[in-house]
């Protein structure tokens, strides 16, 4: 248990996956490759009517939204203090959904990741 004061150690670095680099980062890529590979990303292996609907427009209103909101509303509803990292459509844009403020929910990637998982799972059944 860490002392007062004390913050616990990150997780070591790592090489970045891209090919023929060996630059240490936190994620999977160096910051000039984590640029080159999303491109490639939206590019090639994204849907295209994805990339219309999180485009420039979006990513505005999401860093706005996140300046505004800086911790998880999920986390923050149960008493614990997370950074937001996520922001989710309470309604999807595929139901319907917009990206005005009250359908907007900034979340930090855990709890993104099980209300988009437990969305998922409801649509399939």
């Amino acid at each position: 248990m860490p002392i007062e004061g004390e913050q616990m150690p990150y997780k070591p670095k790592r090489p970045c996956s891209y090919p023929g680099c060996s630059r240490l980062t936190d994620g999977r890529y160096c910051e000039e490759h984590r640029q080159i590979a999303e491109r490639h990303y939206n590019k090639y292996q994204r849907d295209p009517d994805t990339n219309q609907r999180y485009g420039r427009a979006w990513r505005r209103i999401r860093a706005r939204y996140i300046q505004a909101h800086p911790l998880c509303e999920q986390c923050q509803s149960e008493g614990r203090l997370t950074p937001a990292e996520e922001v989710h459509h309470i309604l999807p844009l595929a139901d319907g959904g917009t990206h005005d403020a009250g359908n907007l929910m900034a979340l930090c990637k855990s709890c993104h990741s099980s209300i988009t998982i437990g969305s998922n799972n409801a649509n399939r059944e």
